[in-house]
């Protein structure tokens, strides 16, 4: 009896991505959210004079960062552990997550509340805190969300972007008994406080961080909601997990990466709490941790960063802007990927970021190349032209299917010489366009059929 076949994350993402593609009402939820954010990005990006110079210099401080990149995690180390943090360098996921149990066994922590942090969701951290018998309280309410519900992160910004309010109601409803036409406002009190009780129990606090700063050693963390102020403001231990490629220059950088993340993420001129953090608890601070730890994370990052050009996606603060404005992401969403990082960044780097090249590398062609994700990006990355290097990638390391690189082989005898398109008759043209595009071209799309060439139609007097 044959073995059950087992799909692979190709075959997986055109079932999801057909599946939502044909969802109307999917389709109504991410066009309404996504149009409100396009509306309030539009007045974001007006405080800015000079828009197209402001990513520019972004673009060449990440770039500056990146070519000297160690030297500048070493100086983030000194200056942080100067004033009393420690810093764990981990090389992949689980190296980061054995680090945190291991602080957390260590001073018995047993409740911890997490802020939002897509290098968490990327390693994997809350569901293995969980396995171990710790608990850990997600403390934004998209997040939130998400993890009662036991779903996934939908977008890099708005984890419950895929949900309406009504579907929001109806989680409250069935999970704690609030009336079923609740209103955001009536959910975002309920669980305000339910968080307070949550921040002042807890052992432990851990956050991302926006940005590293490596000139003084500062974890700087923007936010709408104020849950991650909170989360360090009470618990003894603070945990910020962080990719190495997260570093500026200095704090003077943080005036042009803030409002830049703000306009482009949210439409705000710039985000409603912006901290930075130096270390510990002081003598004579009122606030703030006992002990702070800062894990820098590779986890693929350092492959990535000797991925030329592909390094330039390095260059990314998560603000989204690339995710809103695909065409493909618009239409199949954020679940269809597969992976923690989706939309045309996430395309970019899960190939990399995850070592197996070969299993990822189809998000690659989830584009239609029309450059709308580099046009919006913040941090100036050529977008559509990385994905372009990775879809080469794919060719040169002999991924692509015999099929389509005998189909490919065909394409380009034809091309080569005109004769070969010119004589046939539209049929035979029809016939082998069906036999080498049909299937890539997918059921949900009609083929366009080939007429007579524009050299015949000349010589016969068509119009």
């Amino acid at each position: 009896m044959a073995g059950k076949h087992v799909q692979t994350a190709h075959e997986k993402f055109l079932e999801a991505s057909g599946r939502k593609a044909f969802d109307r009402a999917h389709r109504k939820i991410i066009s309404y959210n996504i149009g409100c954010y396009d509306e309030a990005v539009r007045g974001g990006k007006a405080q800015f004079v000079n828009l197209e110079a402001a990513r520019r210099l972004a673009a060449e401080k990440k770039h500056h960062v990146l070519e000297h990149l160690e030297d500048h995690l070493k100086a983030f180390e000194r200056e942080f552990t100067s004033r009393g943090g420690r810093v764990i360098w981990a090389q992949d996921a689980e190296e980061a997550r054995k680090a945190i149990l291991e602080i957390f066994e260590k001073h018995y922590v047993r409740q911890v509340v997490k802020s939002k942090s897509m290098v968490t969701e990327e390693i994997g951290l809350t569901r293995f805190l969980e396995k171990n018998g710790i608990d850990c309280l997600e403390t934004d309410l998209g997040e939130y969300i998400i993890q009662i519900t036991d779903d996934r992160p939908y977008h890099i910004v708005t984890p419950a972007m895929h949900l309406s309010a009504e579907d929001v109601a109806g989680v409250f409803h069935e999970r704690f008994g609030l009336p079923a036409g609740s209103t955001p406002q009536e959910i975002t009190a309920f669980v305000r406080n339910i968080l307070r009780e949550k921040f002042i129990k807890a052992h432990a606090a851990i956050t991302g961080a926006n940005f590293l700063v490596s000139g003084t050693g500062s974890v700087a963390i923007t936010e709408n909601e104020g849950n991650a102020l909170m989360a360090v403001s009470f618990p003894k231990i603070h945990i910020a997990v962080a990719g190495i490629e997260r570093v500026v220059s200095s704090l003077e950088d943080l005036d042009l990466f803030w409002p830049l993340l703000a306009s482009h993420g949210t439409g705000q001129d710039i985000t409603a709490y912006n901290t930075v953090i130096n270390g510990p608890r002081r003598q004579g601070e009122a606030g703030g941790p006992e002990q702070m730890f800062v894990i820098l994370l590779d986890n693929g990052r350092s492959r990535l960063l000797s991925a030329i050009p592909q390094r330039r996606s390095l260059s990314c603060i998560r603000c989204g802007a690339c995710l809103n404005a695909c065409p493909i992401y618009r239409n199949i969403g954020g679940h269809a990927y597969g992976t923690v990082y989706t939309g045309p960044i996430g395309a970019i780097i899960s190939p990399h970021l995850s070592g197996n090249i070969r299993e990822n590398i189809h998000l690659s062609h989830a584009s239609s190349l029309c450059g709308k994700c580099t046009e919006v990006c913040p941090a100036g990355i050529d977008l559509h032209h990385q994905l372009l290097q990775n879809r080469h990638l794919s060719v040169r390391l002999g991924y692509p299917p015999r099929s389509e690189r005998l189909g490919m082989k065909m394409v380009k005898k034809a091309m080569s010489n005109p004769g070969w398109l010119d004589k046939p008759p539209p049929a035979i043209k029809n016939f082998f366009a069906r036999v080498l595009f049909g299937k890539a071209w997918g059921p949900g799309r009609v083929l366009p059929k080939v007429v007579n060439s524009f050299r015949r139609r000349y010589t016969k007097g068509e119009r």
